[in-house]
């Protein structure tokens, strides 16, 4: 049975990802998928699964520096039970997996390293200059607000119809809550918007026209304040399967690298605009 999503508190609507009852969640909103009314979006599974191996993450002295996702099938919009484990528990390196299972198949899992905090080590190292874009408008509202797309050498716009280009994409934005009634940790916020690597690597004057199978988030560091910022780095494409490669960031700096995989589907490209607020 699926959870009403006309469901409010009072007279506001509830703005999340999911709601969740008896240990079990159900997507709504900005959590369904854009490709399917019966799937849950990209975003919102990488955010459940990245919550769910959280869990495993001791309160002080580690990080996740590391969360692959694997979206091996459609996770169907149907309560959902997220299971997980740790693979291993040591001074300095921890690895927790997790999956989701419906129908007797498991849809799509993950796997996360949570390293020790240390001390930066000795010596100078190359790191690139290029600059970070980020808008002067400051988005902080609790609920989300509309992302902000910035495109070449173009201004930042909330107008994501804009963006039909071949142009270097950046995406930024504020995400709302992963789950109703629970404030989004930092490593959740860093999960989900990694999957919208798909969107700024992959987004062309048609579209998108790729699916992402996976996503790889790489972090040096948790990011601070609400708001991220994702821009394309690479994409690479053959035989109708691409790669695609983002920097994620925040006002202060890096964080890490966004990774995807992805195959064609230029049957039923998705407009650039439906994608994009999939992961508000």
């Amino acid at each position: 049975m699926r959870f009403d999503e006309s469901e409010q508190r009072g007279s506001i609507a509830v703005v999340s990802f999911f709601v969740a009852r008896d240990g079990r969640y159900q997507a709504h909103g900005y959590g369904v998928s854009q490709w399917s009314s019966k799937q849950v979006n990209g975003p919102a599974v990488c955010g459940l699964l990245a919550r769910q191996v959280e869990t495993h993450c001791p309160a002080e002295g580690f990080m996740p520096a590391r969360l692959t996702v694997d979206l091996l099938r459609p996770v169907l919009n149907e309560p959902i039970a997220v299971h997980s484990v740790v693979v291993r528990e040591g001074a300095r390196v921890i690895v927790a997996d997790a999956s989701i299972v419906q129908e007797g198949e498991v849809r799509a899992r993950a796997s996360a390293v949570f390293l020790a905090s240390a001390s930066a080590a000795p010596g100078e190292m190359w790191q690139p200059r290029a600059s970070l874009p980020a808008p002067q408008v400051q988005l902080t509202s609790p609920d989300g607000e509309p992302p902000l797309l910035k495109c070449g050498e173009s201004e930042w716009t909330d107008n994501l119809a804009a963006g039909r280009n071949a142009d270097r994409k950046v995406l930024w934005q504020n995400l709302i809550p992963l789950v109703e009634g629970e404030a989004i940790s930092p490593f959740q916020r860093a999960a989900a918007m990694g999957d919208a690597t798909n969107f700024v690597c992959h987004w062309g004057s048609a579209g998108i026209g790729y699916i992402n199978t996976d996503m790889t988030l790489t972090l040096s560091r948790l990011p601070e304040g609400p708001e991220l910022g994702l821009q394309a780095q690479e994409q690479v494409t053959g035989d109708g399967i691409a790669v695609g490669t983002a920097t994620l960031y925040d006002r202060v700096g890096r964080l890490g690298t966004c990774v995807v995989t992805a195959v064609a589907d230029a049957r039923r490209p998705v407009p650039a605009a439906r994608h994009a607020a999939a992961a508000r």
